[in-house]
């Protein structure tokens, strides 16, 4: 499939459906629809929307189309060897940057370089009503009072159909190395964050299953002067943190029930009848197994986090929101989708 700029048809269904105030189901690679409610409403999809539309090596800078797969985008930056720094999990080859940026998923490195909203630089997108509206690098309106691109971010295209994207990217480190001890949950925990504050190369730190695995990038004296000074096996297969990237380790694979839980870093281990991975330091954990919804969220709330089911059956898969919170998303709502056009239902039924 080539290159195609549909904006223009885009901006054209929207406006038809704001008129008519028909809902409008958002789709791209269809792999991110997970966590999300089911939305009523035409399917809108942006996949043929797609292409790399600039790229500066030496700026590290890259603006791509909402529909362009994230195996396309990584396949043309390894040329030049860069790469996207927050590693969007690829459910498939499908997957694309504006689903990414969308749901605002980052991978094993964002403890350590930044979410996935800390490398966008900008978007241009439409919103409810068919206005193009955009924040940062080339835009053709920029909404004054707004950060559109934060906003934008984590949205699940609530507020807006994004068109286009501005990426920050990394150099590709000169030297990886993977280490491996056997540990029990909270001596894992105790480990990360005792080395969240120190000079390290660290790009991962993650548990599972008795085993404590730590990612060093960088240059390779800098590696192999970390690796020495903090022990454990040397893992050569580098597989595992591809694997959970992208969620295809067998922890995901065969949960029938699957729950992201994000907390402080020093919380405790969340202790429930269920297999746990810690991932980003321990801000990150997910539970495999058939645990009470009421249950995990409480527990959640009780260790300053929130809870999302992200596989299973719910029909409101993300933590209830205080009511401060859930009014200032509606008035969001109202202000960028008056006649919720746009995924309507998709994150809470109020939005």
């Amino acid at each position: 499939m080539g290159d195609a700029d549909l904006g223009e048809q885009i901006r054209e269904r929207i406006v038809e459906a704001h008129h008519w105030g028909r809902g409008l189901r958002i789709v791209a690679g269809g792999t991110r629809e997970r966590p999300g409610r089911r939305v009523a409403g035409e399917e809108l999809s942006l996949g043929a929307h797609r292409g790399i539309l600039e790229w500066e090596p030496s700026e590290l800078v890259l603006r791509a189309r909402a529909g362009t797969p994230v195996l396309e985008i990584e396949a043309a930056l390894a040329t030049e060897r860069q790469m996207l720094g927050f590693e969007p999990p690829r459910a498939a080859e499908t997957a694309t940057i504006g689903g990414a940026v969308a749901t605002a998923q980052s991978g094993p490195r964002r403890p350590f370089a930044g979410a996935a909203r800390d490398f966008v630089l900008g978007v241009g997108c439409i919103d409810g009503t068919g206005q193009r509206l955009g924040f940062g690098g080339r835009v053709i309106k920029n909404v004054a009072g707004y950060d559109i691109s934060r906003l934008m971010c984590g949205a699940h295209g609530t507020l807006g159909v994004l068109l286009d994207v501005a990426i920050r990217l990394l150099p590709v480190p000169e030297c990886e190395q993977s280490l491996v001890r056997e540990c029990e949950p909270l001596q894992a925990m105790q480990i990360m964050n005792s080395l969240r504050s120190r000079p390290l190369p660290l790009s991962g730190a993650a548990w599972e299953a008795g085993l404590l695995r730590l990612r060093l990038e960088g240059a390779e004296s800098a590696v192999s002067r970390a690796a020495r000074e903090l022990g454990g096996d040397a893992e050569a297969d580098a597989r595992w943190w591809q694997e959970l990237r992208d969620q295809r380790l067998p922890f995901f694979r065969d949960a029938r029930s699957l729950w992201r839980v994000a907390l402080p870093p020093t919380a405790a281990p969340l202790a429930l009848d269920a297999a746990e991975l810690i991932d980003w330091c321990g801000a990150q954990r997910w539970l495999s197994g058939d645990v009470d919804a009421t249950l995990v969220r409480a527990r959640a709330a009780q260790l300053g986090g929130h809870a999302t089911l992200c596989r299973g059956a719910t029909d409101d898969p993300f933590h209830p929101l205080a009511p401060g919170m859930l009014a200032l998303q509606q008035r969001l709502k109202r202000v960028f989708d008056p006649r919720r056009v746009l995924n309507p239902g998709r994150l809470y039924r109020e939005l």
